[in-house]
This record gives structure tokens, sequence and C-alpha cells, in this order.
């Protein structure tokens, strides 16, 4: 069976943009892509008169309609497989039911300029699905570029050890069939050695497994910035098509998006930003 991608459809407006990087990701691997639709996001139970309710069960059906019908109009455009599914269930249930049904590779969810929206979709519909499948995730703001393979891929480290997750493992082949350069966006600390710095950011990539072994990379230095805007300004002078960041326990499956340098550079970047989820150190 042929690996896939998960899009979150319909979380935002977003959803034709995340479907068409999705594709252009999942192209050198013949990924298959998978729109899922979530009825659950739409439904607000509140007390109807009989009359109310008969009309809002009609309008409900109308927008379901369309909505299929505006996700099957984006999955016929898409080069190779795509196809679109719905869940009336919890988002929870919905998402790792497609996962274990698909064997999705990665999520995918566009973001929207509705910030407010944006936070309680993932603290409250996001986030139990993370905890749940360890996938990497993938989010395309609304203010992204066309639809590119990328060509210069930034990888956020600190220097710190990181054992990538099995699920980041399984999707190192997607990133090195990108005919992309490699830059290393390295936090540093104000009193590092930069030359030792560099060899121990180099040897933890290796070591990561995320590329292969002979792949060349280039290092991008950050001392003097705070870690957000270091990586945003390092993702402009490098002209990076995706933006990748380690994603780690202590933040992936508690805070991420409140607080954090990953929801800074979320709620900034105007280009594609890949979390990896790590595994939890020893």
């Amino acid at each position: 069976m042929s690996p896939s991608i998960l899009v979150l459809a319909n979380v935002s407006a977003t959803a034709e943009r995340a479907a068409r990087y999705a594709a252009r990701l999942g192209a050198p691997l013949h990924a298959n892509i998978v729109l899922l639709n979530l009825l659950a996001l739409n439904a607000y139970p509140v007390m109807l008169t009989p009359e109310l309710a008969e009309i809002e069960t009609r309008e409900a059906a109308l927008e379901r309609n369309e909505r299929l019908e505006g996700l099957w109009s984006i999955a016929r455009q898409l080069p190779g497989l795509a196809v679109v599914e719905e869940s009336p269930g919890p988002m929870f249930d919905a998402v790792t039911t497609a996962v274990r049904q698909h064997q999705s590779l990665l999520l995918v969810m566009g973001l929207s300029a509705e910030h407010g929206l944006l936070d309680h979709l993932l603290h409250n519909q996001i986030l139990p699905v993370l905890r749940a499948t360890h996938l990497p995730l993938l989010l395309v703001p609304e203010a992204a570029p066309p639809p590119v393979l990328p060509r210069r891929v930034l990888l956020a480290l600190d220097g710190d050890p990181f054992t990538p997750n099995i699920a980041a493992r399984h999707l190192a082949p997607l990133l090195a069939a990108c005919p992309a350069t490699f830059t290393i966006a390295h936090l540093a600390e104000a009193d590092e050695s930069l030359e030792f710095s560099n060899q121990l950011v180099r040897a933890e990539l290796r070591a990561s497994m995320l590329l292969p072994t002979d792949t060349p990379v280039e290092l991008y230095q950050i001392t003097h910035q705070s870690p957000a805007d270091g990586i945003l300004q390092a993702s402009f002078d490098t002209q990076a098509d995706l933006v990748v960041l380690v994603a780690r326990p202590r933040s992936f499956l508690g805070r991420l998006f409140h607080r954090s340098v990953t929801a800074r550079v979320i709620s900034r970047s105007q280009k594609p930003v890949l979390l990896l989820p790590a595994e939890e150190a020893d």
C-alpha cells in the first residue's frame, strides 16, 4: 500500500493551498493525498424549536454537500491519486482512524489569519491528535507562496541531542527526495565556541539520520537575536521554501503552541513550517 499524506481539509479556508503543498511534497514518493472533511468541527449543539432544527439541518446538509464538492474539485486537480473522506465522529477518532487506514506519513493543515479560531482549534482539536499519532505536522500559512517542491530547506537546531521519533524517521526519504540545499540555523549561546558548536550541530544532524550522511549542509549562526527572530531572519536570508523545527516532547506534547519558540515562528512565518517530533531524551 502506498504511503499517504493526510490533509485536515476543513479546519481553515486554506485547504486548497495545503493540499497542493502536500501533493508537491509527496510526489517523489508517489504518496496518496487524503483530504479529510471533519464534520464534528461544524457541529454546535444548541436547543432549537422543531421548525428551526429542520431549517438548520437542511442548511447543514447543503453546506456539507458544497464543501464535499469543493474538496473533490481540489482532489481532481492534484497530481497523482487524491481522495476525499469525511467522518462524523470526534476529530481525535477521525484522524487516528484515517492515519491507521492510509498509513499516513504526515499531517498537513492550512493556517488562516483568524488567530483566535486557530488558537482554539490547535489547543482543543489538533494537540490531542498529535499526542495520539506523534506524526510530523506541516503547517501552511495563508500568505505562503505558490506550492513548489522545496529547493532550499532551513533546519533549526539548538545543538542539544535529539532523536527523531519513528514517524519522523519515516519521513526522511521525503526530505532526501527533495532537490534542495539544506541549511542549519544554529541557535548558539553567547559564550559558545562557534567552531565547536558548528561541529556539534553537524554531528547531531548526521546522527539523527534525517538526511543521507553525504548531504552537503550549510550553516547559519544565530547568536544575537531571540531564537524565533533568528529563525525567521534565517528563513528570509536563505530564501528558504520550507522551515523545519524539531518538536521536543516537552513542547510538542505539552504546550507546543503556547508561549514557545515554535508558536512564535508558526504565527509569523510566511513559509510552510514542518514540525518533526523527537523522542524524549533519557
